[in-house]
């Protein structure tokens, strides 16, 4: 017995490639990138979830929804950059509508009609997308003055776009952080989170504020998809495996957590991109080995609530 360990795993170490510096440092890159894109719809999931108790599935929907609409608009008006900012709007106010007449009438009901619920406006939201937009796969180009490489080595290099996104992600994390932490809105979402019933007794609209977080959730989740169309291109049921992901990063950073949210999303990013550098029969488990060693370790996650 101990000698076919031995040698499977020998075999396994075997396995495992040598990896030029270059690109190890090409791939700790795109493993940034993904971790930020993935805490932007994470981040989101953790505040509906965490402040509001609603268990959404339909989260990786308004993913979906950011890509598709960051592909239609930048066809219909021509600018990329303004497809980003009019996404964002019109996702926010999808956000606020679904709040207000759906989303509040199942604050106070058990998480299985939550679940039920949102995995319907999944169906809905599929549904339509197909109604409007087809089921092909679909490309967002990359805006021209984004549209370039940076040389490496001879025959490595590295996009600048994706060095853009990486870099506009951490300020949307900073300006969240920010946010939740030090603005007046944040304090009322921290106090909303902690004691609901408090915040509202003190004379705080706790209803205006939870569709303010259920859109703030949606816009985020709906940024990720419109900034990383162009690298991930666009096509039908996208939304599933972020959803799930995001899922993970909310578990491994502790419900509620912004910045758990960010930490487990770098960690998925690391965890995912270099299992399939370096162990890539396996890497599909590597997420979820993460998550379970995490879990055994702190079973409420890595971090407190907000």
């Amino acid at each position: 017995m101990a000698r076919v360990f031995q040698s499977r795993t020998a075999a396994l170490l075997d396995s495992i490639p040598i990896v030029d510096i270059t690109i190890f440092f090409i791939q700790l890159l795109n493993s940034l990138q993904y971790g930020l894109v993935l805490f932007l719809v994470a981040s989101g999931l953790t505040l509906i979830f965490g402040i509001m108790g609603i268990i959404n599935l339909a989260h990786g929907s308004f993913y979906m929804l950011g890509a598709w609409l960051a592909w239609w608009l930048t066809g219909k008006i021509g600018s990329f950059a303004v497809a980003i900012a009019a996404g964002i709007v019109i996702t926010v106010v999808v956000g606020m509508v679904l709040e207000r007449l759906i989303i509040r009438r199942f604050y106070n009901r058990d998480h299985l009609y939550q679940v039920l619920v949102t995995y319907g406006l999944i169906l809905v939201f599929e549904e339509l997308r197909s109604v409007f937009w087809g089921n092909d796969v679909q490309s967002v180009k990359v805006p021209a003055v984004f549209d370039y490489s940076i040389a490496l080595t001879e025959q490595l290099s590295y996009s600048v776009y994706r060095l853009f996104t990486t870099l506009f992600c951490v300020a949307v994390a900073i300006a969240l952080y920010l946010l939740i932490k030090h603005t007046k809105l944040g304090m009322t979402i921290r106090a909303g989170a902690s004691n609901r019933q408090m915040v509202q007794s003190l004379g705080i609209n706790i209803s205006f504020l939870y569709m303010m977080v259920f859109a703030m959730g949606v816009g985020l989740a709906a940024f990720a998809g419109l900034i990383n169309a162009p690298i991930s291109s666009v096509y039908p049921n996208m939304g599933g495996q972020v959803m799930i992901m995001s899922f993970v990063v909310v578990v491994i950073g502790g419900i509620g957590s912004v910045k758990g949210a960010f930490v487990a999303s770098l960690l998925i990013g690391l965890a995912e991109t270099f299992g399939q550098l370096f162990i890539p029969t396996m890497a599909g488990m590597t997420v979820y080995v993460l998550m379970a060693a995490v879990l055994l370790w702190r079973p409420q996650g890595l971090f407190q609530q907000a």
